[in-house]
């Protein structure tokens, strides 16, 4: 496993694509959340989200929908590309197992995950220094705990979506059609749902409360993000979306490993 996992992560470091969305995610989250506030006519109202104290939530407002369609990306590109490059029989031949290969996949993806959330909480604390000190404000930061927690849950968001990905490349063996459908469930069904039939139907109100993406945005307004953002709203308590986002991630995680030891990789 170990090899298999080196192997993977040299393969994903040297890989433009990687590098790529971990910039996209950063540059997203410090111009929706820092850049275009601070420069709104009416900034002060926004101040108190882009001060230290709430830097928390800063990093975790877009990993519902846009950041977390970025992870997802990832994930399809880790599991997919063997697919798309036909290597899967190529790499089996060597020796490792199925569910070795796709265990250092996952482990790939679960790193991938931890790197993306502590560059976001690094660039967001960062910005939110700077916004303190243009504005004269004190520089008073979340408790250790807080700050904990939020790494968690952000971690928890956006492996969540990475091991869709990784199922949807298994389900489709591809690249293209699995990222395709990810972000349009991402980015236009789950919003569709939740801003258009939610309101006036009642049992989508309730069914919503099942889902990934209203979970994910639960867990994320818990823990401090504004609730003007994207996918992010209190659907549910935070105790429940981070057992249902766990529950999905171990689902998804589950379904990629149950067929791709069950199916021809042809």
């Amino acid at each position: 496993m170990s090899g298999d996992l080196t192997a993977e992560l040299t393969k994903q470091v040297h890989r433009p694509a990687s590098w790529l969305l971990l910039a996209v995610g950063v540059t997203l989250t410090l111009t929706f959340g820092y850049l275009v506030p601070y420069a709104a006519p009416d900034s002060d109202r926004g101040l108190a989200t882009m001060l230290p104290g709430a830097f928390v939530g800063g990093a975790l407002g877009g990993l519902p929908v846009f950041v977390g369609a970025l992870a997802l990306i990832f994930g399809v590109l880790v599991a997919g590309s063997e697919y798309g490059w036909e290597t899967w029989k190529t790499v089996l031949a060597q020796g490792p197992s199925r569910f070795s290969v796709y265990g250092a996949k996952l482990a790939t993806v679960a790193i991938g995950a931890l790197v993306l959330v502590l560059a976001l909480f690094a660039t967001t604390a960062g910005a939110s220094a700077v916004v303190a000190a243009l504005r004269d404000q004190p520089m008073q930061w979340p408790a250790v705990a807080e700050i904990a927690r939020g790494l968690g849950a952000g971690w928890l968001i956006t492996m969540m979506w990475g091991a869709f990905g990784v199922a949807l490349a298994v389900v489709f063996r591809s690249v293209a059609l699995p990222i395709g459908l990810g972000l349009v469930w991402l980015l236009a069904v789950q919003n569709l749902l939740a801003s258009v039939a939610a309101p006036v139907l009642h049992w989508v109100a309730e069914a919503q409360k099942g889902l990934p993406g209203p979970n994910a945005g639960s867990l994320a307004a818990g823990l401090g993000a504004s609730a003007g953002t994207p996918g992010v709203a209190a659907v549910v308590g935070t105790g429940q979306a981070t057992l249902v986002v766990g529950a999905y991630l171990l689902a998804f995680a589950a379904l990629g490993g149950w067929l791709l030891h069950r199916r021809d990789l042809g």
